[in-house]
């Protein structure tokens, strides 16, 4: 099966979410890596954007709020290749009316093997790797291709 490499800039592209039971999570967080955050292009849906840049003082590219389109509007930006990583601090104990909205948004980022932190540690993890601050090649998958190859047809 093919795969095909993308490479990532060192100045990486930052996709910030959070449902609301979580914004204050990841607002302490993104104050905590202030620094870190600040060399990046940051994007956040709606509301948590707002926040983001009123409460952290970080310059922030808003998408609409999640409900209303925000997740599918960071989706589309991965899959156009604008968007380099997801810190998506979302609530797994409550139902959201938008929940097939996440899961495609989930869905987009593993194709595009996009890195994706759902809780704090793996943020941290994240943030700290030397990765983010180098250029670095994603493999991606030629999944066209391994369709072709199991089913023997063009799609």
């Amino acid at each position: 099966m093919g795969v095909r490499k993308i490479k990532m800039a060192k100045q990486k592209h930052i996709a910030l979410i959070a449902h609301d039971n979580r914004k204050q999570d990841l607002l302490e967080w993104v104050q905590f890596n202030r620094a870190v955050l600040s060399e990046h292009v940051l994007y956040a849906t709606g509301t948590t954007g707002s926040m983001i840049a009123r409460d952290v003082g970080l310059d922030v590219f808003r998408f609409k709020s999640g409900p209303l389109g925000g997740d599918q509007q960071v989706g589309a930006k991965i899959a156009e290749g604008e968007i380099d990583l997801v810190i998506f601090f979302w609530d797994p104990l409550l139902a959201q009316p938008h929940d097939p909205d996440v899961k495609a948004l989930l869905r987009i980022a593993v194709v595009w093997n996009i890195p994706v932190a759902s809780n704090r540690s793996t943020a941290d993890f994240i943030v700290s790797s030397h990765l983010l601050g180098e250029e670095y090649e994603r493999v991606v998958l030629d999944y066209e291709a391994r369709r072709r190859e199991y089913t023997g047809r063009n799609f």
